[in-house]
């Protein structure tokens, strides 16, 4: 019968990364009972000087990550509270569960419209599982630091400056995505991701401004040509009116002088034509 070659991969594939640490109760052997034994009786013989170094308090926000004989005991970690050691077989690393922030650098990124802009944010995230975050990885708090800075980039380079500048709540949520997925295996979960700074050369400033005082000005000129059309328009009807009844001209001119000496004081002069003089004169 043939063997379907991809049968195999699942077997070590399929696992899933979150046990990358088996944190079961292993078989420490029979030499690592003796170890045992021997801590606890020397622990015996000592008691009570050996309790100040047996008993360790973990805070109600810490977890303790028991190590004895190099392997994880009891399966998950101990704490909160009072906790007992054996000396010299036990160790234990304290994980803080608390939410942790961090800045993240200002990150140098060409965009993909070629714009050179400087970008920093801050990084809200906390541990969920204690065991994971001290056999997984190195360092929790760094790993995590160095894959923010480097998805910071990686996002904001796929991303036009506009798009940055006016869709940062959505790139935000993208980066605090793809971190909560690559921190996983490591316990950690990523709560938020702010970006707080968009820094751009001090010429692209220039040009930007060029630009939106030349859109500004643009909006003036087609507000005011608008504003003349629709006045030619009412003059246009006014003066239809006016037409239909020739007083009314007569009214309007009144109504005008009465305006001008209302708010200002000065002397109106009408003007009388020369052929009306020359009539009254031949009387």
């Amino acid at each position: 019968m043939e063997m379907n070659p991809e049968s195999h991969v699942p077997v070590h594939k399929t696992e899933s990364k979150d046990q990358l640490v088996d944190a079961g109760r292993g078989d420490i052997g029979a030499c690592g009972w003796v170890i045992l034994i021997i801590s606890a009786l020397f622990a015996a013989i000592t008691f009570p000087l050996s309790i100040w170094f047996c008993v360790k308090i973990i805070k109600e926000y810490e977890r303790a990550v028991v190590f004895r004989l190099g392997r994880i005991i009891s399966g998950k970690a101990k704490g909160p509270g009072m906790m007992f050691v054996l000396p010299c077989t036990d160790t234990f690393i304290k994980v803080d569960l608390r939410v942790i922030s961090f800045a993240i650098p200002p990150q140098e990124v060409l965009t993909k419209d070629s714009v050179t802009t400087t970008v920093d944010g801050v990084v809200y995230y906390k541990i969920e599982n204690a065991i994971k975050s001290v056999g997984n990885v190195n360092d929790v708090h760094l790993a995590t630091a160095q894959l923010a800075q480097t998805t910071l980039r990686n996002i904001l380079g796929t991303q036009t400056l506009s798009s940055i500048l006016s869709n940062r709540e959505e790139i935000a949520h993208n980066i605090q995505s793809i971190l909560d997925n690559a921190t996983h295996q490591w316990g950690v979960n990523v709560d938020r991701v702010e970006m707080r700074d968009v820094r751009l050369p001090v010429q692209m400033q220039r040009a930007m401004a060029a630009e939106a005082e030349a859109v500004r000005e643009a909006r003036a000129k087609v507000v005011a040509a608008e504003g003349e059309m629709n006045a030619s328009r009412a003059l246009k009807e006014a003066s239809m009116v006016i037409c239909e009844s020739p007083a009314a001209l007569q009214l309007r001119y009144l109504q005008t002088l009465n305006t001008i000496a209302t708010e200002n004081n000065s002397t109106i002069i009408f003007p009388i034509p020369i052929d009306l003089l020359q009539g009254v004169v031949k009387k």
